[in-house]
């Protein structure tokens, strides 16, 4: 994520000391290590590859790019595709630049057996520029605020990895195509042109109505990036107002709610806010995805955590650091509260799932006692945690550091032992040298890594798309464990 740096300090029971984080003697990682060697596997860049060459067979260069894969039903196993213009395509290509990070900085991680490192390597980043170049077009779209999504995920890796101008500066153009939708009367960036695809009264007219979404929070690390390379500072100058400006309007203070060890302010989150553009007053606030408007939509919360964690790196405002342990502390307390239904009895006699979040934290389990997750809520807040845990060690508060550090690695422990797909690939060397991906039992095929996410439930949406594998899943799964690489925890 943007504006990270290494953290220098590490835990040693319960007290910090100065030097390089070692995860073997690390008392908050060792009891994680083997749930979380999956992130590591080679059942992971397997699906990845296998999935890349799959869907270039009458799409290259791509036009579709994966989105979600059903449990059951029609096309079960297999990714459903998007067009380019849909707001995940930087998932995909994002997901491939992950893993070819991991390849160039930290090869021993990957455990490959029967294939080359070289060859792995060549792989990957021809996978990558194929999937990644169509999207420099996107760019210059002004319709969306989505554009952070959109390029950061492989862009961003383009850069920094092989010092790629073009991406560079498809970068800088996609930050200003996103200002143009910044007005200063809101103090917010337009998310959405209408809201049209639900039951609910339409939303139309921009010049009436000025929609803003949470998920927009994770879109300002492109405006903070493309400042910080440019030294265009209206952008970053926009972003942070567009953040302090949701803090009051889609930040909902819970003050009659506490966890053990957090004396600040508790966060939960609403969705949409409709404001008029020549006011800035609120017009109106609802759900799109979540349950209902005053529900907590688990990713809605992902998001914002997320989203403030990267703000924080970039800016060093503390309000934005205690915004996102709110947020997180809310997300953290709601998963304790969950019903008993989301636990699941192991093998090995003890119970996993209680940190794998519902869809929605207020929404009724109405399927035969058996919860509606959304898997993807857990991978982006844990990736969020682990932000704000390193930017907490770095001032010295390593009691909290390591608070999020524990939360984030649980998040993630307990969604690979509940929601990886059985279904794995692995890695094969043709005679001609190249790799591909195959099943590793023939016929047994989950394109997505996870399962149990859920794009939207929303009783009013004119479709409901839950329980699935999905793109961004997978991203922040594979994000979060080249982060902890990135970080000396892996």
């Amino acid at each position: 994520m943007g504006g990270l740096h290494a953290i220098t300090n590490v835990y040693t029971n319960g007290t910090a000391s100065v030097g390089k984080i070692r995860l073997q003697s690390d008392p908050v990682r060792a009891g994680h290590q083997d749930s979380l060697d999956e992130l590591f596997s080679e059942n992971v860049v397997a699906k990845i590859i296998r999935t890349a060459q799959k869907h270039l067979l009458h799409n290259n260069p791509p036009s579709q790019y994966p989105h979600i894969v059903p449990q059951t039903g029609q096309d079960v196993g297999q990714y459903v595709s998007k067009g380019i213009d849909f707001w995940t395509c930087g998932f995909f290509p994002g997901s491939i630049y992950s893993l070819l990070e991991r390849a160039i900085k930290y090869p021993t991680r990957l455990r490959l057996k029967d294939v080359e490192l070289k060859s792995l390597r060549r792989t990957l980043e021809n996978l990558g520029k194929t999937w990644s170049d169509p999207i420099h077009g996107e760019s210059r779209l002004i319709n969306t605020h989505d554009l952070g999504f959109i390029m950061m995920t492989h862009m961003k890796p383009r850069w920094e990895l092989f010092h790629d101008e073009k991406a560079l500066s498809t970068i800088i153009t996609a930050a200003n195509s996103l200002y143009t939708r910044y007005n200063s009367t809101v103090g917010a960036i337009r998310c959405w042109d209408e809201l049209v695809w639900t039951n609910a009264p339409h939303i139309r007219g921009m010049d009436e109505n000025f929609i803003v979404i949470i998920d927009s929070l994770c879109n300002l690390d492109l405006l903070f990036y493309a400042a910080a390379h440019s030294g265009s500072s209206h952008l970053s100058d926009a972003a942070k107002h567009h953040a302090h400006t949701l803090i009051h309007t889609h930040l909902r203070e819970e003050p009659t709610v506490c966890r053990p060890g957090f004396s600040g302010m508790l966060y939960s989150t609403g969705h949409v806010v409709n404001f008029c553009p020549e006011t800035g007053c609120i017009k109106e606030k609802r759900t799109a995805q979540g349950f209902d408007a005053n529900s907590t939509w688990s990713r809605g919360q992902a998001w914002a955590i997320l989203g403030y964690a990267q703000t924080y790196t970039w800016t060093k405002d503390e309000t934005f650091l205690q915004v996102a342990c709110g947020l997180a502390e809310y997300f953290l307390l709601r998963l304790e509260m969950a019903p008993s239904c989301v636990e699941i009895h192991t093998a090995d006699g003890t119970t996993s799932g209680r940190y794998v979040p519902m869809w929605d934290f207020d929404a009724p389990v109405v399927t035969d006692g058996i919860p509606l997750r959304d898997t993807s809520a857990g991978t982006a807040a844990a990736n969020g945690m682990l932000i704000l845990s390193q930017a907490l060690v770095g001032l010295g508060r390593y009691d909290m550091g390591k608070r999020y550090l524990k939360a984030a690695l649980t998040i993630i422990e307990e969604t690979i032992s509940c929601s990886l797909a059985s279904e794995r690939a692995k890695l094969v060397a043709t005679r001609d040298g190249d790799i591909i991906g195959l099943d590793e039992l023939e016929g047994s095929t989950f394109e997505a890594v996870l399962k149990n996410a859920t794009v939207s439930n929303n009783a009013l949406g004119y479709a409901q798309i839950a329980d699935h594998g999905l793109v961004y899943a997978d991203y922040y799964l594979i994000e979060f464990g080249t982060q902890l690489l990135r970080l000396g925890l892996a």
